[in-house]
């Protein structure tokens, strides 16, 4: 490609369709509008019922969504899930895997209970469905992977020794991933969100001392607003990320450099 040619145009997701799991709520919700305000279509599988809020955004921007109420752990859900984009707007361009839970414990009482849901819905859940997704994507010789990673891709997990496995594990995965599919121009990178103002971190941030300790490491001097991670989402789903392959882009206000 001449640099001449290249404009804004490739950033759109014109005539494209996404599936973005959980994109019904939180940062979810967050990825699901970042795309259709870029002109893609949205077909949203959650196991969180649906209020409508997301699709009447949706289609403010003109694009559809289409929701399913699914557990993405349950056999034969994350082909249906695949199946049901094509089915619903005809090919299937791009896949966030967004849904995830943590759960806090120390190492002491955190056992198989706890860990098995967390390895089951971060890990096993973003393989299984990206397997499905490739069936077409590698057909049609294009594709666009975005995982979820997190801080705790990098960094141990105080708490939470199975969501630290499962993000390592979303890094690993996504480089993996990429070896295998860069051939069929199939893209597979991951976000690594730092440290946002969701319901997730209420409770640290209405700690005082909490909320000091977490801003005092992030060099921005202030908490992720959801609307941060749109930028990312769009180029890394759009044509001017065609050369980005099996990386994990940071959007941390600077957490991970200090």
């Amino acid at each position: 490609m001449d640099i001449t040619e290249f404009n804004r145009d490739f950033f759109s997701l014109d005539g494209k369709n996404a599936i973005v799991t959980g994109g019904n709520t939180g940062l979810g919700q967050a990825f699901s509008l970042a795309l259709a305000k870029a002109g893609a279509n949205v077909f949203v599988p959650s196991v969180t019922p649906d209020d409508g809020t997301t699709a009447k955004l949706i289609e403010a921007e003109g694009r559809r969504m289409e929701f399913l109420q699914a557990d993405l752990t349950k056999p034969g859900v994350p082909a249906q899930i695949a199946q049901g984009c094509v089915d619903a707007f005809g090919s299937l361009d791009i896949v966030v895997n967004s849904a995830g839970i943590s759960n806090l414990a120390s190492v002491e009482e955190f056992g198989r209970a706890e860990w098995d849901p967390m390895i089951n819905v971060n890990l096993t859940a973003p393989f299984e469905l990206s397997h499905e997704a490739i069936k077409f994507m590698i057909p049609q010789r294009s594709g666009k992977i975005i995982n979820i990673a997190s801080m705790f891709s990098f960094l141990g997990g105080q708490w939470s020794p199975a969501y630290a496995a499962t993000k390592h594990g979303i890094a690993g995965f996504t480089k993996a991933y990429c070896d295998e599919l860069a051939q069929y121009n199939i893209q597979v990178n991951a976000i690594a969100p730092g440290y946002f103002a969701t319901k997730i971190t209420e409770e640290t941030r209405a700690n005082p001392e909490a909320n000091q300790r977490v801003l005092d490491h992030i060099p921005a001097g202030r908490w992720g607003d959801v609307a941060d991670l749109m930028g990312a989402t769009v180029f890394l789903a759009s044509r001017a990320a065609d050369y980005v392959n099996g990386h994990v882009l940071a959007v941390d206000g600077g957490y991970l450099v200090r």
